[in-house]
């Protein structure tokens, strides 16, 4: 999908006010993200930082720790830096077992209690259960769901300023 199909170039659109940098690389893990977040920072003078990373983490079947670890740092960073810390929720696919599912989603739980920031529920909760807006993976989502996603997303901007 080209890129100004995706849901941020959405958001974009409908928040003309905003200045929003998608920092994304597809199929980045919360350590690609970590290791790239400094310059982003540095470059940007950032209000807010949506991080919504994990989901490769956890299909690659890192450690809820290590996925912890990248996320405080991430987390750490952006406050440093000045900015508020929007947190998505991320979860993985049920075939990963209901033990480290739960190990999995409770450090976003976790995080945004600690730092005392807003967590986003997981965007694709009412995606993926519609075949017809997913990507033949069955993971990501198409073109078609990402106005939906851009919909869902565009309140919590509000919510975590």
């Amino acid at each position: 999908m080209e890129p100004q199909k995706g849901w941020v170039s959405l958001l974009q659109q409908q928040q003309p006010q905003l200045t929003i940098i998608n920092g994304s690389v597809s199929g980045e893990t919360s350590a690609g993200g970590l290791r790239r977040l400094p310059a982003l920072l540095k470059s940007t003078q950032a209000k807010l930082v949506l991080i919504e990373l994990g989901g490769n983490d956890g299909l690659r079947g890192f450690t809820p720790k290590q996925l912890k670890n990248n996320l405080t740092k991430m987390i750490e960073l952006s406050q440093e830096a000045g900015a508020k810390v929007l947190l998505s929720e991320v979860m993985v696919p049920p075939n990963y077992g209901p033990r480290y599912a739960k190990l999995f989603t409770q450090v976003y739980q976790d995080l945004a209690i600690e730092y005392e920031i807003t967590l986003m529920p997981f965007f694709m909760t009412k995606i993926a259960i519609h075949p017809e807006l997913m990507q033949a993976d069955g993971i990501h989502p198409n073109e078609q769901a990402q106005q939906q996603i851009a919909d869902f997303v565009t309140p919590w901007l509000t919510k975590a300023d």
